[in-house]
């Protein structure tokens, strides 16, 4: 349960909305809504399952199913930036553990951990779906491909910065681009 309102904006309330007029039932844009959530706040507190189940008519036990499922989802607070790196078969192949010791090493925390100062979440995860551009990490929406250790370190430098890195590739085709 979350500890803070729910304080979901005007624009995300619209675009819900908006997202759920495109598709021919109700509840076909349950991804899309949940992303317009976790774009504005991070996760998907209980309340904002509680305002897809009455927008989208669908249960609260099927929205926890696809926030549960998809390693993208949040229902908790995360940290500023989660890193996802993918350590299945073809990105392990390719050479996910030692970017993933080289990662546990420059940020000072193992996988699953967070910074201290709440910045970096690193997390492994099982399929990216990019098996041919490993190994690859997903930040948010944005998937960064054949990675090195000095890719990465341009990837944390920048977004130290406060800029996020162009990414490789940018899954925002559910709402057809932004």
């Amino acid at each position: 349960m979350s500890e803070t309102p729910f304080n979901l904006s005007s624009e995300s309330r619209s675009r819900i909305d908006a997202l759920i007029g495109r598709y021919p039932t109700k509840a076909s844009a349950i991804m899309p809504c949940i992303w317009v959530i976790m774009d504005e706040l991070g996760y998907v507190p209980e309340e904002g399952v509680t305002l897809l189940h009455e927008k989208l008519g669908v249960s609260r036990a099927r929205v926890h199913e696809v926030l549960s499922f998809y390693t993208m989802f949040r229902t908790e607070p995360q940290a500023k930036h989660t890193l996802q790196v993918c350590h299945n078969i073809s990105c392990h192949i390719m050479g996910a553990r030692p970017l993933i010791a080289h990662m546990e090493k420059r940020l000072g925390i193992r996988l699953g951990e967070r910074t201290p100062d709440g910045m970096f979440q690193l997390e492994g995860v099982e399929c990216l779906g990019a098996c041919g551009m490993g190994p690859c990490l997903q930040l948010g929406r944005h998937l960064y491909e054949h990675l090195t250790p000095e890719k990465v370190d341009g990837i944390l430098d920048s977004l130290k910065r406060g800029v996020v890195p162009r990414a490789d590739t940018d899954r925002l085709v559910a709402e057809g681009g932004q």
